[in-house]
């Protein structure tokens, strides 16, 4: 059994290096020295912005770049080997080039057209039918590991991502135009703060005062370039820079993360989502499968752990029913509990469960016993 987890809060950066490590393969990076050019601090209209309201930054420091558009084209240069980036809201990853449905087409697209793909996806049918067909998410601005060109798909890993036997995290295909390649970004990464989505969504605007360049999905984590008032100047995978409102986002100065939440904090992310529906692979707020919600939510606090109920539930800290506390994981497994994990929920208390139990339903708090009628229950992990 691997040894549990840390359950600590770190930087993105941290984050990543942390899970890499553990897999034996280092994030490559081509280090943190910047040009003005490229990480100069806050431009609007010509105006040079103040950083040092930006946690981190040094104060005196102005970005001149006159122009804020994109500096990356998706899809361009991608080799096997590569490091990119996610560059839509969502990236859906795939088992294979011909898994999706011609249904699915609004899911390939750059920009992705969501909420198209959701009122495709209207019935359980047609949301049960994806089952095998996809992997897993990864969100805008995710970090992934390019392992195989073929035409315009990339076979990748997705760097946060855990998965036993993939070394550099979890695998799938997923569309090349929804890939970008940007040095500038991934320096960025490591050498700023970040700004890490909090609520479901959020409007990154070319300026302070609106005109939409990019909607920017929970979990996101983009680099701070200023703060101007109620607003963080942020750099976006394209290399182009946009601005989001400061109540949408946690804010954390390089090299160092937020502490270590409370079970109830936990468990009041989990809650923020009711009511999203089911998606098979789903990691993110357009839709989750019952580990990626787990998964999801853990990672909202700085907490890695494995993508899969499997994995989840041979990780942690084991714990009995009698210790069960608010935001341990319960898992359930076929033949009676002691065969493979396939399900996992989250413990609020009191009996309650929070979870994203299959395609016909949307994430809701059950009581863990009386849902578990076929006696599947398998153990306990937590990771606080």
């Amino acid at each position: 059994m691997p040894a549990p987890l840390p359950a600590v809060r770190q930087s993105a950066a941290a984050r990543t290096s942390a899970a890499q490590s553990s897999r034996s393969a280092p994030r490559r990076r081509v280090g943190c020295g910047l040009t003005a050019a490229v990480l100069g601090i806050g431009l609007l209209a010509g105006v040079a912005v103040p950083a040092g309201a930006a946690p981190g930054l040094s104060a005196g420091a102005i970005d001149r770049t006159p122009v804020a558009g994109p500096t990356a084209t998706p899809g361009k240069g991608l080799e096997a080997g590569d490091t990119a980036f996610v560059d839509v809201t969502v990236a859906t990853l795939w088992t294979k080039p011909s898994s999706p449905r011609r249904i699915d087409a609004p899911a390939l697209a750059n920009p992705v057209r969501t909420g198209e793909w959701s009122t495709n996806l209207s019935t359980t049918e047609v949301r049960r039918a994806l089952t095998g067909r996809t992997q897993t998410q990864a969100v805008y601005g995710d970090e992934v590991r390019i392992l195989e060109i073929s035409d315009d798909w990339a076979k990748v890993a997705v760097a946060r991502q855990q998965s036993p036997g993939d070394e550099h995290g979890y695998p799938g295909w997923v569309p090349t135009r929804q890939l970008v390649e940007n040095r500038d970004f991934d320096r960025a990464l490591d050498a700023h703060s970040t700004a890490i989505v909090t609520s479901s969504t959020t409007e990154v605007t070319a300026r302070p005062t609106g005109g939409a360049v990019e909607h920017v999905p929970f979990n996101a984590e983009l680099p701070v370039l200023a703060r101007a008032g109620d607003r963080v100047r942020v750099a976006l995978p394209d290399g182009a820079k946009g601005w989001a409102p400061t109540r949408d986002v946690d804010l954390h100065p390089a090299g160092s993360g937020p502490e270590e939440p409370k079970p109830s904090e936990l468990v009041s992310t989990a809650k923020d989502f009711l009511g999203v529906r089911y998606l098979w692979g789903g990691t993110s707020s357009s839709g989750f499968d019952c580990s990626g919600f787990t998964y999801a939510v853990h990672r909202a606090h700085g907490i890695e752990i494995p993508r899969d109920s499997g994995p989840q539930s041979r990780a942690g800290k084991s714990v009995k029913v009698k210790d069960l506390a608010v935001g341990d994981l319960i898992f359930f497994a076929g033949n009676g509990g002691r065969g493979a994990v396939h399900h996992v929920g989250i413990y609020l208390g009191h009996g309650k469960m929070i979870h994203a139990p299959n395609a016909s339903k949307s994430v809701e708090i059950v009581d863990w016993r009386a849902w578990d009628r076929g006696k599947q229950f398998s153990g306990i992990k937590r990771y606080l």
